[in-house]
């Protein structure tokens, strides 16, 4: 009966893997690996190219050095090339640099896709770097003899998919490997906070912890991702918990439906989980309702308590 369907024996839902069938649905996530080596192949091809390395123009004080009009700069935006907040985010500055940053996106960016959708994917992950410039900018303003370089790098992009993830995921449980090597278990929220604390450790002692490392724009992309989740998506995402949930929800949250014991089990499947369950399939997850969510949460709760 209920407790044989498969979103019930699974902890969280997931949008079909293939629309239609027979071809593969397209990923932002793998979208987002494939730009990010072919710029990295461009980097390596076209090393002496002024779009990524440093180079002189003309301004009405005489030559000025200016980073590249690709990398993330002071100099650059004070010369107006705004897109850099956004081409940055495609550049990296060696091979572990790249492969870190892909594997973190790779392993956090499936998820949370499947669970919001491609577009708010897309903006969650430009939003989460733009945030993470505009922090490490305002950080080399104040501090330009710390912080004062260019910034290559889709680091406050994964950041913000760690936040996102944990925000949908509080309580999931992961397993870390600390130098690729050392096996480390944690929930989803613990990684989290370890990542605010280890960048804001960063921030303050910059010279000891990871030098040359944007901390700013690991802890902007954070809070850019977490932000997302909050505020902007909508609905009421009943599987966030914990201290996570913001306060005033958890006090002021309301049932949508009765208790499940008021309701013939078979009779509520058939008129309230069945519909959910093909909407889900059809149009995937991002497009069910606060109350569906409500209806699928609480016959999950009352299948564990039955």
């Amino acid at each position: 009966m209920l407790e044989d369907r498969d979103y019930m024996r699974q902890p969280e839902y997931h949008e079909p893997r293939w629309t239609p069938r027979f071809r593969p649905r397209w990923s932002w996530t793998v979208g987002f690996l494939i730009a990010y080596a072919a710029v990295f192949v461009a980097e390596r091809c076209f090393p002496g190219s002024n779009f990524f390395q440093g180079h002189s123009i003309f301004t009405k004080d005489g030559l000025e050095m200016v980073p590249g009009y690709l990398p993330l700069s002071t100099a650059g935006l004070a010369h107006g090339f705004v897109w850099q907040l956004v081409t940055y985010q495609f550049m990296h500055a060696g091979w572990v640099h790249l492969l870190m940053n892909s594997w973190v996106i790779y392993v956090f960016g499936r998820e949370v896709e499947s669970q919001i959708g491609g577009k708010k994917f897309l903006a969650l992950m430009i939003s989460s770097g733009i945030v993470g410039g505009v922090f490490q900018v305002l950080v080399a303003l104040v501090w330009p003899q710390y912080f004062g370089g260019a910034v290559v790098g889709a680091s406050a992009c994964a950041f913000g998919l760690v936040a996102a993830y944990a925000m949908i995921f509080p309580e999931r449980e992961l397993t870390m490997l600390i130098l690729f090597v050392i096996p480390v278990h944690m929930r989803a929220k613990t990684l989290l906070i370890g990542s605010a604390v280890l960048a804001l450790a960063g921030f303050a002692f910059h010279d000891v912890i990871m030098p040359g490392v944007a901390h700013a724009a690991h802890l902007g992309g954070m809070l850019m991702g977490w932000f997302f989740v909050r505020n902007i998506m909508q609905g009421d995402w009943s599987r966030l918990g914990g201290f996570l949930h913001p306060a005033e929800q958890r006090s002021s949250r309301r049932p949508a439906l009765e208790p499940l014991e008021k309701n013939a089990e078979a009779g509520f499947v058939e008129s309230e989980v069945d519909p959910i369950l093909d909407k889900i399939s059809a149009h995937g997850l991002q497009s069910l309702t606060p109350r569906e969510r409500n209806i699928l949460e609480n016959a999950r709760k009352h299948i564990r308590h039955s």
